[in-house]
């Protein structure tokens, strides 16, 4: 499989040795760089995003979905965009200013600095730490607050309702989401997301870690879903009751800070779960039949990690389009009474199947 980092010491060598830059100047430049390539494959998931599930929820619903703008619609995500950059930006009377505009701000640091994380290909790790499952959940933390204070800036009483709705189902939902993550952690001995990945060279976590890694797979989607308030647990954008939730108050690129965060989330929920128990950019491996795996040594490993994130958000897609909205007791029911509690019950189970060597 081709390593990445190969790239990367042949550029940073370019700056240093062939041009002659000092150490501040050439990682000043790597960082730019960096994160101009962060940003840009931001907006282009999100593009992506947005035109699949309009597809995706037309193919559900027996409809055509966007069509006019280009051949199957496939312009209409631009036009939307360009409608979204031109229009007013105002701030709502007796809101709290600071509040109101710092909050889609939050939102957007969190899913960049969690989107920041993802391994797309062996040696093309962005952030790469001894803890990076910690700092993972740490920042994506960020956009509870940004929602939250939307809402409670917004001075409206729906927005209000629906930031406290938003923060206590996320906030909730996050127990079990670590649990889940600590699991895998549990039996990969790693924190390093590509420690995780490097372990399942000889097999994926769920293959791995038999019932306990399915389980945590299982219940990682399901708070993922919820904790990126997508339906069936999307009850802080509930419009039957209010109007549009935290962002109701805001307008064009307040509004779309907001918007790219959610498809954003969506991606990182489906890329994290294909990270941590699906070999994320890891081809699959079968034990003695070397021939095989070399082949699918030739596929590159972002193909990989694209194609399993993909495949996850499209199962997302589909629950989300098939099932309606819970109450907000149901949603907080589930969690605290049903997926919590088996999160830390599996957790014990795949500690003593570790302890025992029970895996393989």
């Amino acid at each position: 499989m081709f390593d990445f980092s190969i790239v990367t010491t042949w550029f940073d060598s370019l700056l240093r040795d062939t041009l002659g830059l000092g150490n501040f100047l050439s990682i000043l430049i790597e960082c730019v760089i960096v994160g101009l390539l962060i940003l840009v494959a931001y907006a282009m998931l999100a593009i992506v995003l947005i035109y699949m599930e309009r597809k995706v929820c037309a193919f559900f619903q027996c409809r055509l979905g966007p069509m006019r703008v280009g051949k199957w619609g496939i312009f209409q995500v631009f036009a939307d965009v360009l409608k979204m950059l031109i229009k007013e930006i105002f701030l709502v009377d007796k809101a709290d200013k600071l509040l109101y505009i710092i909050a889609p701000f939050l939102v957007i640091i969190g899913s960049v600095g969690a989107f920041a994380f993802m391994p797309w290909n062996k040696g093309a790790e962005i952030l790469d730490f001894n803890v990076g499952v910690f700092l993972l959940t740490a920042i994506s933390s960020i956009g509870v607050v940004g929602i939250f204070l939307a809402g409670w800036g917004s001075n409206n009483k729906y927005s209000v309702v629906s930031a406290m709705r938003g923060a206590v189902q996320m906030i909730s939902y996050e127990m079990s989401l670590c649990l889940c993550l600590i699991t895998a952690v549990a039996l990969t001995g790693t924190m390093s997301l590509s420690g995780i990945v490097e372990s399942q060279n000889d097999g994926w976590l769920i293959f791995k870690g038999h019932i306990p890694a399915i389980i945590a797979f299982l219940v990682f989607l399901i708070a993922g879903n919820a904790e990126a308030n997508r339906g069936p647990f999307d009850l802080a954008e509930a419009e039957s009751e209010l109007t549009a939730g935290y962002h109701t108050e805001y307008s064009g690129m307040g509004f779309g800070f907001f918007y790219l965060a959610e498809y954003l989330n969506l991606f990182i929920i489906a890329g994290v779960a294909a990270t941590v128990f699906l070999g994320g950019w890891m081809p699959l491996h079968i034990v003695g039949l070397d021939g095989f795996n070399t082949v699918m040594d030739y596929i590159p490993g972002i193909v990989w990690f694209l194609a399993k994130t993909f495949f996850l958000i499209w199962i997302l897609l589909w629950i989300k389009w098939t099932y309606p909205r819970l109450r907000i007791d149901q949603i907080l029911k589930l969690e605290w009474k049903y997926l919590m509690p088996l999160s830390l019950l599996n957790l014990v189970i795949m500690t003593i199947v570790v302890a025992l060597g029970w895996h393989f």
